[in-house]
């Protein structure tokens, strides 16, 4: 096909195949959206409004609950359109916002829960200098550097994948405007934009992980030399809610882009999608709301005044 076939929108054909899958995850997505929206702002209220929690790990936390927020507002309320529209067609210019974002917020959390892992280890490992090693001046640059290399990642990414010709194609077999999905269907060499996605997967996939390994290494080490019995319960259940989180985000995440590539996109690749997408930012504040005594507290106080007023 000719480099003129300019592609002006996109068809979303991923699981088109399984009609009566797609009603199921259009009523199960809305569902746990609305789960979402309620446990990730309940958390963001509870961190800001609590003095308790004006704390390093829940400042961070509160940026994971926000970026969960942002995340999937721009991928699930096009999707669950997807799921019920005839055409499932997206914009050129709504599939390249679609992208930019989600990529810039994926990127952005697999470096929050290294820092956040970092805090858990200064925590643990040197609790008498805590405070003065993890200062807000540090906790509020690390989170915004978060940011920065997250969004520029995905910017640079996104730029160079919309810039390159489809040559006409525009059938993405996929739920969303995901770049491996659209990488598929350009016509051109797309060497550098492999290059740059491998470098991108080591720098911010490998590498955060292996800083957590490390982490919790140092942190294991160090709880096994606490002598109290409290003490060691109170650094479990603080450690446990980040590494659960952990497992989930970066054993989808690395299942999507470390895995060889085929040609054609398998069910299960969308229902893994899904996961990252979806389930995971769902469970995070349930995983730190039932792991954590102090969000617990929180969570209870935030309530029965709640239920207080609604009496009056």
């Amino acid at each position: 096909m000719g480099n003129d076939s300019t592609v002006t929108k996109f068809f979303l054909v991923g699981l088109s195949k399984y009609p009566e899958l797609q009603l199921f995850l259009f009523v199960l997505c809305l569902i746990m959206y609305v789960i979402i929206l309620l446990g990730n702002s309940l958390l963001i209220v509870i961190s800001t409004f609590d003095s308790r929690l004006h704390t390093p790990m829940y400042f961070f936390l509160g940026n994971l609950s926000f970026l969960d927020i942002c995340y999937t507002s721009s991928s699930i309320p096009p999707m669950l359109v997807i799921f019920k529209s005839e055409r499932k067609s997206i914009s050129f210019i709504g599939c390249a916002l679609q992208m930019v974002v989600s990529l810039g917020l994926g990127s952005t959390e697999c470096i929050l829960l290294a820092v956040m892992a970092y805090d858990r280890y200064v925590a643990i490992c040197n609790p008498l200098r805590y405070p003065i090693i993890v200062n807000r001046v540090l906790y509020v640059h690390m989170a915004a550097w978060s940011w920065i290399i997250g969004c520029l990642n995905s910017l640079v990414q996104t730029v160079l994948t919309m810039v390159l010709p489809f040559c006409g194609n525009n059938v993405i077999d996929h739920i969303t405007c995901e770049i491996l999905a659209l990488l598929k269907l350009i016509c051109s060499d797309i060497t550098i934009n492999v290059l740059i996605m491998t470098v991108a997967n080591i720098v911010l996939l490998v590498i955060p992980l292996l800083l957590i390994l490390i982490s919790y290494v140092f942190i294991l080490s160090s709880i096994l030399r606490i002598n109290s019995a409290e003490e060691i319960k109170t650094a479990f259940s603080t450690c446990s809610a980040h590494l659960t989180v952990v497992i989930l985000f970066y054993g989808s995440a690395l299942f999507m882009y470390m895995k060889p590539k085929s040609k054609d996109t398998k069910a299960s690749d969308e229902i893994i999608g899904l996961s990252y997408g979806v389930v995971t930012p769902m469970l995070n504040p349930i995983i730190y709301s039932l792991r954590n005594k102090e969000v617990k507290e929180a969570v209870k106080k935030v309530l029965s005044r709640h239920l207080h007023l609604w009496k009056i």
